[in-house]
């Protein structure tokens, strides 16, 4: 099993690992991935009952299993180890920006409060996607799957599914669904995973016009999206993509703004 520190074997942990507790690690990650899907393809008022019920799955399992907080990441140890990710995030930002203000697509907010108010909970929303990746559905799937590899492609191919059938995030949040959760194996940190995914995230967000990227949303709500008339970059109404904030989303926003009937 995880020891307190993080510290982890995939054949350690699967021969140590009873079969009953392979039975529950797969029916807790079938539920919450379950309620995620229904969450994001459901359109209102269902969905919000979804939403919550999902949230209380993932809070109560996450609770049952408990394992202390640096087996899930949140620690000091490994940052360093893993604070690439950042600087490659960085530098690919830089680069597309570049790109995008040459090809006219570049589409940023006006000032730091407009930033601040248009992407600051996705921000924060970063660290708890990173959270269910490998904290949630990483963890439970080494439980089943040996091979710490197998494992990582297992994981983020469920968390690229989850944002289909948006044509440019599903490849996207596989890809680095893949190198995140092999990162966070060797350096049991999810801090500088959160940073990456936010970079990655926002430069997306302000780089690809949301006609083409249907404003960063998926399930439904890509679906259902229509382009402003007149036509518009505006991210005043960016609705996050990622599992968790779509699921979050779900409660607070307006009707029109995500996942119509």
């Amino acid at each position: 099993m995880l020891m307190p520190d993080g510290s982890h074997t995939a054949d350690k942990t699967t021969a140590s690992t009873s079969r009953p507790q392979r039975i529950q690690a797969l029916v807790e990650l079938a539920v919450c991935y379950a309620l995620i899907l229904l969450t994001i393809w459901t359109a209102r008022p269902l969905q919000r009952w979804l939403y919550w019920a999902a949230l209380a799955w993932v809070v109560a399992t996450t609770i049952r299993s408990f394992r202390g907080w640096q087996a899930y990441g949140f620690r000091g140890a490994g940052f360093l180890r893993a604070a690439w990710v950042i600087v490659v995030a960085a530098f690919l930002a830089a680069i597309g920006s570049a790109a995008a203000e040459h090809f006219a697509t570049l589409h940023t907010p006006h000032g730091p409060a407009d930033w601040v108010h248009t992407f600051g909970g996705y921000s924060v929303w970063s660290l708890m996607q990173q959270f269910l990746l490998q904290g949630y559905f990483l963890l439970r799937i080494l439980l089943l799957i040996p091979n710490p590899r197998w494992a990582a492609l297992t994981a983020a191919s469920l968390f690229s599914l989850a944002h289909l059938p948006n044509p440019v995030l599903t490849p996207i949040t596989l890809l680095w669904g893949v190198v995140a959760c092999m990162v966070f194996l060797r350096t049991r940190n999810i801090y500088p995973l959160a940073l990456a995914h936010a970079i990655f995230g926002i430069s997306i967000a302000v780089m690809v016009p949301p006609p083409v990227i249907h404003n960063m949303r998926v399930g439904l709500g890509y679906l259902h999206y229509h382009a402003p008339r007149p036509l518009h970059l505006s991210q005043s109404d960016h609705t996050v993509s990622t599992v968790a904030c779509v699921m979050a989303d779900a409660p607070t926003r307006l009707p029109a703004l995500q996942a119509r009937p």
